[in-house]
């Protein structure tokens, strides 16, 4: 990188910590911003290089890791219970149904050369990120059993949907390189596996240890926090090395590490929570340098339009069929439905698969970043208006609990739930539906 690039980019991250509460109240989102920083960068960098091409994909694997990491880690028991039924339906129902639709789409709409790359374009633009709407998770004016809703969906369904991912760009490279079989999708299917068993030792062993030498006085506080850190990119690494799936592994490892670290871990999931909103900057940066030359070679009406299905038809269908007898208003299941932005996940995955197919991927990546450019802008937009309207037209009752989970944080000052001995700031509301609900905010 050049002199002036890493100017460029160093003053953009610190102007954006000073005057982020500013300028999300006037609609500008992180990801917006540093697209369009990423675009002036490309006039200043040339990607091309193998040397910068490595850089680029070792910087955003580890900010998928430590984000599937950080989601899966802030998910408790105790608020899945709360709305159990609500998650089933959308991680179990409308998320493969979700990502069947958008496969068929793009089979009909873009004339993919077969099943596997059809598979990988559904399943690359299913998971959703809150960040990209994060003013909806903050909003005071949203109930907070909907910001929760959200949130708990976007934080898992990356992790969900990373097996079906590896297992199509497996599928299509075999199909390319003329060895498909059913022994290919079999070492995948292994690999996942093994990536699953490595992560939840690794997980489950780090959070054990944490949690004793935290009660015996023995952790340091300032370490502990990016020792936290290196346990997600060891579970990755490790599954890696043994020839495992390093991001089922960062998953796992998350949700194995959540469950026993108990109090020991809060903390330090925040901590990769930041280094993981830091870094992802820089990956919207890159995106925007990489990602529209590309998409600019290869845009047509067909590219637009299955952007804007997947947006809305192939987004909000499901998820309005899965919560039939949810008790769900119209407006709420409109208002779920219509925040499942595409992020971080989708751009990783697109990365992925220039890896995997290398030029062959060129016509997928480029479907998977005009969805996320759209998204960007659309739903950037869209939050702070649409989040006022919600709350003043239809309230939702709260579900029981108070924390809410916000993996959102990664890219703002979004509020995120500690557990802290100080006093913590509060805003009640009540609906007419039920309670008054208490929300914990960071101070």
């Amino acid at each position: 990188m050049t002199s002036g690039a890493l100017v460029l980019t160093m003053a953009v991250l610190f102007a954006w910590g000073a005057f982020a509460a500013r300028l999300e109240r006037a609609n500008l989102t992180a990801p917006m911003a540093f697209v369009g920083v990423g675009v002036v960068l490309a006039n200043l960098v040339d990607f091309g290089h193998q040397a910068e091409t490595n850089a680029v994909a070792a910087l955003t694997e580890a900010t998928l890791t430590w984000v599937l990491f950080s989601d899966a880690a802030r998910v408790g028991l105790r608020e899945l219970r709360s709305d159990a039924g609500i998650y089933g339906r959308l991680l179990g129902l409308a998320l493969p149904v979700t990502v069947m639709l958008g496969a068929l789409c793009a089979w009909w709409l873009l004339g993919t050369p077969g099943f596997w790359v059809a598979l990988f374009i559904g399943s690359a633009l299913a998971p959703t990120d809150a960040a990209l709407g994060t003013v909806v998770i903050s909003h005071p004016a949203v109930p907070a059993r909907i910001r929760r809703i959200i949130n708990v969906e976007s934080g898992l369904n990356d992790g969900f949907v990373t097996p079906i991912v590896v297992l199509a760009l497996a599928g299509a490279a075999a199909t390319e390189h003329g060895t498909g079989g059913p022994g290919t999708l079999l070492v995948a299917a292994l690999q996942l596996a093994g990536g699953a068993l490595i992560g939840a030792g690794i997980g489950g062993g780090g959070g054990w240890l944490l949690r004793t030498t935290a009660r015996r006085g023995w952790a340091g506080e300032n370490l502990a926090g990016p020792a936290v850190l290196a346990l997600a990119l060891l579970a990755y690494a490790g599954s890696v090395a043994a020839h495992g799936n390093g991001f089922v592994a960062a998953f796992v490892a998350g949700l194995a590490f959540g469950r026993v670290a108990g109090r020991g871990g809060p903390r330090e999931v925040f901590y990769v929570e930041q280094t993981a909103g830091l870094v992802s900057m820089l990956v919207w940066m890159l995106f925007g340098a990489i990602g529209v030359p590309v998409l600019v070679g290869h845009l047509d009406w067909q590219i637009v339009l299955y952007a804007v299905l997947s947006l809305t038809v192939i987004r909000m269908v499901p998820v309005a069929l899965s919560l039939l007898g949810a008790h769900l208003g119209p407006r709420t299941v409109a208002f779920i439905g219509w925040f499942g932005p595409r992020g971080l996940a989708s751009v990783v995955f697109a990365l992925l698969a220039v890896e995997e197919l290398g030029d062959e991927a060129a016509p997928a990546v480029a479907v998977i970043v005009a969805t996320v450019l759209l998204s960007v802008v659309a739903h950037g937009v869209s939050a702070g208006p649409l989040a006022a309207r919600f709350g003043g037209r239809e309230p939702a009752p709260d579900a029981p609990g108070r924390q809410i989970i916000a993996p959102a944080a990664r890219l703002s000052s979004a509020a995120v739930a500690l557990p802290d001995p100080a006093p913590a700031a509060t805003a009640e509301r009540s609906g007419p539906d039920g309670p008054a609900d208490t929300e914990r905010r960071n101070p």
